[in-house]
């Protein structure tokens, strides 16, 4: 076969050409060149050591490695590098074939719901066959080119499989273009059979030159402009709801000059938290399932809704039951216009920082109402006096009033936990969560201006993204003056715990705050709303007998998880995985902790016992989640019924 002349080539590997173009891979986003990938991150294993393993071995002083515990834990960490890198830089992960491949799929999900970019490299079973069914090779007899790998395809934003090391010279190409591209990124996969990464061939050698990706900035169209600012002009009740988007562009201060100049309120979404950073009458802090109840008074009532760099879902919209003003319109800035004509808005699409200075300046003069700002000034003050006494340590609270918690050595709610931290955290800290109750709780109370950045995962709302976060923040964010703090519940720290060995391994300063409240307490929160009943979610030890018994026909019964809860030791087990680890009973003993451990070289675990089911006040908004149709618990009808009355607040806006 005639190979193509590519003038000067050089002889690798498949794998170490991939180290090699990886390394001399640039980004330059206004005029700051950076590393594309600085470092790589993997669990080696027969599918991989010997090839990725090898390169990576080879250019190691190139492309630094980081060993982790858990691949799926690992891609959760360089999610949250690109995430706290605002998606200027990203980080590679390598797994080997069949279960360590799969445990990457879930991450890679997260990152393409999240448009976050990661790059995959999970090994794949042979090419060539010959070697018969592998070690952890998945036989499909109906179709035998399929490997596990394919289920990276649906949760991709670019997947290719390189069986001929050719292959390699446009598919790391166009991979590097969807990683950069601010509208299509998101998990990009090459996986790799294991027989490939071995196999040698004459790679031209100015394909190794460096390379820069320019981030771009889309410009707004003048007329998408001019037909949004119309709109907002005509408004006498307009609401802004800002997205992360505005923060992966820089654009917090285009934004705060936006609503200075118009006295428009600026409401945050999970992946918004922190797009606010001036404490200002028009902000109006969050809105949605977790946001304050009288900023969703507002959105009810908003005439014009301007939604910004933000895929509004569910837990924005109230299920499509917030937006009640039957003569609301939308429009909206985003760099995707899949995002911006969602509810049926003019949209401008162009990256949020350019839109939001156009937009100012297409709508001078233009201001709010009197009448609207008093009305924004009245609810805000009513939710400070919500919010201070919700998160003040010198309230007591009765637990024996609630059903359950009154076997707990907790003496502080959740929300105050938050109330020290907001007193501790300063300016360049970092606050993360994830899933469960805690990215809720701090999406309604947390006061993220001044530079108390909140990191919030919601997109995806993955339990065990949150401690692998705090090793990919303090990766984009080395300064030793800034604290990286995750705050979890115990359910989600006793889930996935091992990155903290890895935390360990690499001396890296952050605090994992865990609230241990004994169990799943934000799910059993909606079970009890719509079902009833507790079953299923609370950290308890099962009553006396069998778990599997005869059928309830044969006079069996099966014994519930329903009596005490759980005696853990989460303090031994952060001890035992090489980190520092303390009990802090109360509010002061948790504020001292954090003070003498703020310096700390490597990470800490601070466990506070917090009172389940003492929740933040609610957001007073509906959430279609279907309670049962017909069953046998004679509550369930009530619940069904008042579901149904939520069902009639549900709005289509085209």
């Amino acid at each position: 076969m005639t190979t193509p002349n590519y003038g000067e080539t050089v002889r690798l590997t498949v794998a170490q050409a991939i180290v090699k173009y990886i390394a001399v891979q640039y980004t330059v986003s206004d005029g700051v060149r950076r590393r594309f990938i600085p470092a790589a991150m993997g669990i080696f294993g027969h599918g991989n050591v010997a090839g990725l393993g090898q390169a990576l071995d080879q250019y190691s002083d190139d492309l630094p490695f980081v060993q982790g515990r858990n691949e799926q834990a690992l891609t959760h960490a360089a999610i949250a590098f690109a995430k706290a890198s605002k998606r200027k830089q990203a980080l590679v992960v390598t797994a080997s074939i069949g279960p360590g491949a799969l445990n990457m799929v879930t991450a890679a999900a997260l990152a393409t719901v999240n448009r976050i970019p990661v790059l995959l490299l999970p090994g794949d079973t042979y090419a060539t066959r010959r070697q018969g069914p592998v070690l952890q090779q998945i036989e499909l007899p109906h179709s035998p080119d399929i490997t596990v790998n394919d289920a990276f395809r649906p949760v991709s934003k670019f997947f290719d499989r390189i069986t001929r090391p050719e292959q390699l010279l446009t598919a790391l190409p166009q991979a590097f273009r969807v990683l950069a591209n601010p509208v299509e990124t998101g998990a990009v996969v090459i996986s790799l059979p294991q027989d490939v990464q071995s196999h040698a061939f004459d790679f031209p050698v100015s394909f190794f030159a460096e390379k820069d990706w320019k981030i771009r900035r889309p410009e707004p169209s003048s007329d998408d402009v001019a037909d949004v600012a119309a709109v907002i002009k005509a408004a006498k009740k307009p609401l802004l709801i800002a997205g992360g988007g505005i923060i992966y562009s820089d654009a917090v201060e285009a934004l705060r000059a936006f609503a200075d100049a118009t006295g428009i309120p600026v409401a945050e979404t999970f992946g918004g938290k922190g797009a606010v950073q001036t404490s200002a009458d028009w902000h109006v802090w969050g809105v949605g399932l977790e946001g304050a109840p009288q900023t969703n008074r507002l959105a009810e009532q908003a005439d014009v809704i301007i939604h910004v760099g933000t895929r509004l879902t569910d837990f924005a919209t109230g299920s499509q039951s917030l937006f009640q003003n039957p003569d609301v319109r939308f429009v909206s800035i985003n760099v995707a216009e899949f995002d911006g004509i969602k509810q049926g808005a003019k949209t401008i699409i162009s990256d949020a920082k350019l839109g939001l200075t156009a937009l100012t300046a297409a709508i001078l003069g233009y201001r709010v109402p009197e009448s609207w700002s008093a009305d924004i000034r009245e609810k805000m003050s009513q939710w400070r006096v919500t919010r201070e006494a919700a998160i003040d340590t010198q309230v007591t609270f009765d637990k024996t009033t609630l059903v359950g918690s009154e076997n707990t050595d907790a003496v502080i709610t959740q929300g105050q936990l938050l109330g020290v931290l907001q007193k501790h955290m300063r300016e360049g800290d970092t606050l993360i969560a994830g899933a469960g109750s805690p990215p809720g709780d701090i999406q309604k109370v947390w006061d993220a201006t001044g530079g108390r950045t909140a990191h919030l995962e919601f997109g995806f709302s993955c339990m065990g993204y949150e401690l692998p976060a705090a090793i990919g923040v303090r990766l984009a964010d080395p300064n030793p003056a800034h604290r990286v703090v995750t705050f979890i519940g115990d359910g989600t720290f006793v889930m996935a715990p091992t990155e903290l060995v890895t935390a360990s391994q690499e001396h890296l300063p952050l605090t994992i705050v865990v609230s241990e409240n004994h169990g799943y307490q934000v799910i059993r929160r909606l079970q009890m709303w719509r079902t009833g009943n507790s079953f299923g979610n609370e950290f308890r030890y099962r009553e006396e007998g069998p778990v599997v018994t005869e059928s309830a026909s044969a006079g069996g019964k099966a014994p519930r998880l329903e009596g005490n809860f759980l005696k853990l030791d989460i303090v031994q087990m952060a001890l035992g995985m090489g980190c520092e680890a303390y009990r802090a009973e109360n509010a002061a003993e948790f504020a001292n902790v954090l003070d003498a451990t703020r310096s700390s070289n490597g990470p800490v675990v601070i466990v506070v016992p917090t009172i389940p089911h003492a929740n933040l006040p609610g957001s007073e908004l509906w959430w279609d989640v279907a309670p049962a149709e017909v069953s046998e618990q004679a509550w369930v009808a009530d619940i069904r019924a008042d579901y149904e009355i939520g069902l009639a607040t549900q709005r289509w806006h085209g």
